[in-house]
């Protein structure tokens, strides 16, 4: 029989993850757990009983980002407005190559921790081939708009994430708002 995690512990589980996620972003992956302790402002055998490994750690912050992108998803499927879903859809994607490098490198590079995401990935994959679809019957794209246009627009604005911040902020931006233009069928 299992027992319901205490408040406090689950509190603290739900703190260590927001910490450690923020210190992903900014510092990468390879930061140390007494880190990440440091910067929860608890102790690093609380941190280690929540995530006996820092593998444990990182895959909680990854489904918790995979999680939030399943939401956004499933959101635009559910707009009415195919323009508004699709534009919508690769704005947020810009935004996180931004704001979330180092998850966005072990989701969708070569880290091994990506691997357990692989599903998700497919998934998301196949809600974007909705969008542009829905987009295209509506005439809210170009007519030959693909899938595989808007992933190679993806891909391009992803490849920023090797700028130095300053710089991707900016080079993201401009690319995302040319993509969206483009695809546009106004």
């Amino acid at each position: 029989m299992t027992r319901k995690p205490r408040t406090d512990a689950e509190q603290n589980r739900q703190h260590i993850v927001a910490v450690a996620r923020a210190a992903f972003v900014a510092d990468g992956l390879e930061l140390p757990m007494r880190e990440i302790a440091r910067r929860a402002r608890l102790g690093v055998a609380t941190v280690y009983r929540h995530f006996p490994s820092r593998t444990e750690l990182i895959d909680a912050v990854l489904a918790d980002e995979v999680a939030g992108c399943e939401v956004e998803m499933r959101a635009a499927l559910d707009d009415l407005d195919p323009w508004r879903a699709l534009s919508g859809v690769i704005q947020r994607f810009a935004d996180r190559q931004v704001r979330h490098r180092g998850l966005n490198e072990a989701i969708l590079g070569a880290h091994a921790a990506g691997a357990a995401f692989a599903e998700q990935r497919r998934a998301h994959a196949r809600g974007l081939e909705q969008l542009v679809e829905r987009a295209r019957r509506a005439g809210a794209v170009r007519p030959g708009l693909s899938v595989v246009d808007v992933r190679v627009g993806l891909m391009a604005i992803a490849s920023f994430r090797t700028l130095p911040a300053e710089r991707a902020d900016l080079a993201v931006q401009k690319l995302t708002n040319l993509l969206i233009a483009g695809m546009s069928g106004q």
